[in-house]
């Protein structure tokens, strides 16, 4: 029988939360908690939805989902530090008095912008339907429109990978790895923290200078000597680069020799 059939409904709302990185957290509206398919949904009354409204049509469903900061869940370091950036998020509705029987499925979609006030959090839920809104066709750019090693750009990624740990903190967003690549091969790449306080983040870097790395902006928390981190090698998006240094350039996906606006305000003899 559906929990909603029953001449007395027990039902109670749950949200499943995934990070990124893979940290999953459960939450219930009911007064205890729930084990649910090996999770356990944690009884939260400070998790509140707003209405949910969806529709047949196109149009973005989206709710605002609110709650407390606790200490060992959700906290407002973690949302600073943008450890729920895109984060997935379920809401179903399960039978408190079996809850590993039948749930039905309310809204899913991925964490949007979040903020911070007091002791709360607010985060806004954007739908699947959200995905409407991104360009059905590319605009034309002199710079390449793929990332380094996608499926667009083709580029062979093993070799370019490289773990390593921090042997020295130089400046504010200038670190000594053990080991690198030589030259500026790191320029415009990323760098995942894989040990450490910002375990499970990742930092765009702006250029390298062999084991000497520049992050584009200081990591959100302090970083330490001896923290694990995976370096990937980056790209300028140049034609110039994609062709010297990967010899990739059959799959640029850019333009760089069309003519710009300027084209049209030309005269003869100009």
């Amino acid at each position: 029988m559906s929990i909603i059939g029953k001449e007395l409904a027990t039902i109670a709302f749950c949200w499943l939360l995934e990070r990124p990185d893979g940290v999953a957290l459960g939450f219930t509206s009911h007064d205890r908690d729930l084990a649910i398919e090996g999770l356990l949904y944690r009884a939260a009354p400070g998790m509140l939805p707003s209405s949910i409204s969806t529709s047949d049509g196109f149009d973005v469903d989206s709710l605002d989902v609110e709650g407390s900061l606790t200490s060992d869940a959700i906290t407002a370091e973690d949302l600073a530090a943008g450890r729920w950036d895109g984060a997935a998020l379920t809401i179903f509705m399960a039978d408190w008095q079996d809850p590993g029987g039948s749930t039905i499925a309310v809204a899913r979609g991925e964490l949007g912008g979040v903020s911070i006030r007091g002791k709360a959090f607010e985060a806004e839920l954007r739908g699947p339907t959200s995905l409407l809104e991104v360009p059905v066709v590319e605009q034309t750019s002199p710079e390449c429109r793929a990332s380094l090693g996608d499926k667009r750009c083709r580029v062979d990624m093993a070799g370019r990978v490289r773990v390593t740990r921090i042997a020295a903190i130089v400046g504010e967003a200038v670190i000594d790895v053990e080991s690198a690549a030589p030259g500026n091969a790191y320029g415009y790449g990323h760098l995942r923290w894989l040990t450490g306080a910002n375990s499970g983040l990742e930092s765009p870097m702006l250029r390298s200078d062999g084991t000497r790395l520049t992050l584009r902006e200081p990591p959100h928390l302090a970083a330490a000597a001896g923290d694990l981190v995976e370096i990937s090698e980056g790209c300028d998006r140049s034609l110039a680069t994609c062709s010297a240094r990967f010899g990739n350039a059959a799959n640029f996906r850019g333009e760089p020799h069309l003519p710009g606006l300027d084209l049209l305000t030309r005269y003869p003899g100009g």
